[in-house]
């Protein structure tokens, strides 16, 4: 089972970005913050690509998680990284079915497929 669901685009990095974040929408969930990890990293002496994280979270699905394990907060809200590797732009986010390996005991249902299934969507739909 991977970790990730990444793929790559066409687009430029900007309309990337802008894919991502309206196909969140479309997906009943809520850009929460986008981290400019460039900038961040350049004004700190240290050259990176085009690279931003895009933090999102639907409450519902937040709320249902954190009532089987308060420690699944450590892995929200939900990530999606656009970013420039070599010389391609790729749309990556972490897969939730993950999430048994790390909380073996937690009986998360569906929930986890429901929104693997969502991140794939959003990662196609904006390439």
């Amino acid at each position: 089972m991977d970790f990730d669901y990444t793929q790559t685009t066409t687009k430029d990095f900007d309309s990337s970005v802008k894919s991502v974040e309206e196909e969140i929408a479309k997906a009943g969930m809520r850009v929460l913050h986008i981290h400019d990890v460039q900038k961040t990293l350049t004004e700190k002496g240290f050259e990176r690509d085009p690279f931003k994280i895009i933090e999102f979270c639907n409450a519902k699905y937040a709320n249902d998680f954190l009532n089987v394990d308060i420690k699944i907060g450590l892995c929200l809200p939900c990530k999606i990284n656009i970013y420039i590797k070599d010389g391609q732009t790729c749309i990556s986010g972490m897969r939730p079915i993950v999430l048994s390996q790390f909380f073996p005991d937690a009986d998360l249902g569906e929930k986890p497929q429901e929104i693997d299934k969502k991140i794939h969507d959003i990662i196609n739909n904006s390439k």
